[in-house]
């Protein structure tokens, strides 16, 4: 299957430090996932597949690839994604007041 689109949501609040976008990927122009997570873990940067928290307080992906090699071609995607968004969104400066006295 494959990947025709990936859409990217990056998140900017201070109180989410490891979660840095959420994505939508789209397959073969026909398929849609919602709600991917752009995480930056202790081993690096990883995709987490959507997810519900059950009754027991465990998280159940809702979808999620079967196989190996679409795992690594949605991570692959998704990461290359959120990667070419953040070299693009400018850097903030900071402007300095200038009081007069």
């Amino acid at each position: 299957m494959r990947i025709t689109d990936v859409r990217l949501r990056t998140v900017k609040n201070e109180n989410e430090l490891k979660l840095k976008a959420y994505a939508d990927v789209t397959f073969e122009e026909c398929f849609v996932i919602h709600g991917l997570k752009v995480i930056d873990g202790q081993k690096g940067m990883f995709v987490a597949m959507p997810s519900r928290k059950m009754p027991d307080g465990e998280y159940k992906d809702i979808a999620h690839p079967i196989t190996p090699e679409l795992r690594k071609d949605i991570t692959d995607s998704v990461i290359a994604k959120y990667k070419e968004v953040m070299s693009q969104e400018p850097v903030s400066v900071v402007e300095e007041e200038i009081v007069e006295g």
